[in-house]
């Protein structure tokens, strides 16, 4: 009888400790392991042994993980790699998807994230081949000097699809809350793909009037209504060789989806007062804040073209949801206006830090962004501190007392005038008032001390203390 097959697995890292891991991991999972400890070792063994899956460091002696996948010879048997990193970025994250990486390991690793990944590897080789075939180096910079920034689980999840997807001309539809970033999620797409020489043109269609916006996307000729003096080619021709990005797409009429639709289909626009189409060569990418699907269900949205334009959808969460992703954006915003909102060379505390990671920031990264802004401008030193961006709190204040802590502060002070002698009733009332005061303000910011001590007016340190020596409860600790 013959043995069952075996699946190899090669390690590639110049890091003895790192190799030991994985072959520890790898081998317990029931996988034949090699080892290699640089570029070159790594893409002979790959381009000549029977591998299903490799470890593939991107920084090593002589070739990196990255020249290696570029490399390797394309085949029915070509392996699923796994690139290495110890730099969690954007750029890594696009450029290994983009060279056919199955995925990417970032340092330091969960024993359970490497089991994951050799298990995903066995059950989507011949997926992931297809990701080789995307062509272009991406600039994470887009035309605007913008950048998609974040490390956070769920914004490393659309790094990669934007690797998978950028070479294929298929609608992309990007969904999201206002400010989360959906046009840097469209110009990424773009810069990533073969149309990056092309333009990339944007239409908010929920900011150009109804009567206006069919005009705006596939032009018009002269004299096709009052104030048409002379003929315009539209959004759709302005973009052709590149990508047209239709912000907002929830908000435009149900009339004109008809005539979206049909250009979709066709590739030919005509424009308004002409007779003759015009064929148009435009990668779609489409963006809301809408549930289409609800709009669908009540009519405002016209269920085939939104099959048309969610051939691939994008969900880009909330900054609330990806709080990690706050340090990493503060201090990029910082570090791009630094030159030109402030004098000196301006940074933020581990306290500031603190307090913006527990804003709930319902503009999003937008909010962030101008956030950044208006304290770089109004900062008085290089130190942005807490009190930089009390202004994202308004006009909170703590509640005031309620009526039966009124009627006892009165009774106390009623007590200490009816005594013989002076008494410390200044001590004895706040020590009555102070606890629950606290207890009030923490149930409000639902144990949010950083935003407790701001409205209360003190250091969070001095919250803290106060915390332990009264024994408040906060809410949300265990």
């Amino acid at each position: 009888m013959n043995a069952p097959h075996v699946a190899r697995v090669l390690i590639a890292d110049d890091e003895p400790s790192i190799r030991f891991v994985l072959r520890e991991t790898l081998e317990e999972q029931g996988f034949d392991v090699v080892e290699v400890a640089d570029g070159e070792a790594a893409l002979e063994q790959l381009s000549n042994g029977d591998f299903q899956l490799g470890f593939v460091d991107i920084r090593m002696p002589g070739l990196t993980g990255l020249e290696v996948l570029e490399r390797l010879p394309a085949g029915p048997s070509e392996p699923s790699i796994v690139i290495i990193t110890a730099q969690n970025t954007f750029e890594n994250a696009v450029e290994a998807m983009k060279r056919g990486a199955l995925d990417y390991l970032v340092k330091p690793f969960g024993i359970a994230e490497v089991k994951a990944l050799a298990e995903k590897a066995l059950r989507t080789r011949a997926l992931e081949r297809e990701v080789r075939e995307l062509r272009r180096a991406v600039d994470q910079h887009t035309a605007h000097g913008e950048q998609l920034v974040g490390k956070s689980p769920a914004i490393l999840e659309i790094f990669k699809t934007i690797g998978r997807v950028a070479a294929r001309d298929i609608s992309v539809l990007v969904t999201g809350d206002s400010g989360t970033g959906k046009e840097l999620v469209a110009r990424a797409i773009h810069t990533a793909s073969g149309r990056a020489e092309h333009p990339f043109v944007a239409v908010n269609t929920a900011a150009i009037p109804r009567e206006l916006l069919e005009s705006e996307l596939f032009g018009h000729e002269r004299g096709a209504f009052t104030g048409a003096i002379a003929a315009r080619k539209g959004r759709f021709r302005e973009a052709t060789g590149g990508t047209l990005f239709l912000d907002e797409i929830g908000d435009m009429p149900i009339d004109l989806q008809a005539k979206l639709l049909r250009v979709l289909q066709s590739g030919e626009v005509t424009p308004v007062g002409g007779q003759q189409a015009v064929s148009v060569d435009v990668r779609i990418v489409a963006a809301t804040h809408r549930d289409l699907d609800v709009a669908v269900a009540a009519g405002n949205f016209r269920e085939d073209l939104l099959y048309r334009l969610r051939v691939v959808p994008i969900q880009i969460p909330k900054l609330a949801d990806r709080g990690e992703d706050v340090r990493i954006l503060a201090e990029h915003f910082v570090s791009r206006y630094a030159d030109e909102l402030s004098d000196g060379n301006p940074f933020l505390t581990e306290e500031t830090i603190d307090f913006l990671a527990e804003y709930q920031w319902p503009g999003n990264v937008r909010e962030l962004e101008n956030a950044i802004k208006r304290a770089l401008v109004l900062s008085s030193g290089d130190v942005l501190q807490t009190e930089d961006f009390e202004f994202l709190l308004g006009d909170a204040r703590p509640a005031e007392p309620g009526s039966d802590l009124t009627k006892l502060v009165e009774a106390d002070v009623l007590e200490a005038l009816g005594q013989p002698e002076p008494c410390d009733i200044y001590r004895s009332v706040l020590e009555r008032v102070e606890r629950p005061l606290l207890a009030s303000v923490l149930s409000h910011t639902e144990g949010n001390q950083i935003r407790a001590a701001a409205l209360l007016g003190i250091n969070r340190n001095t919250l803290r203390k106060k915390i332990v020596d009264f024994g408040i409860e906060v809410p949300g600790r265990k």
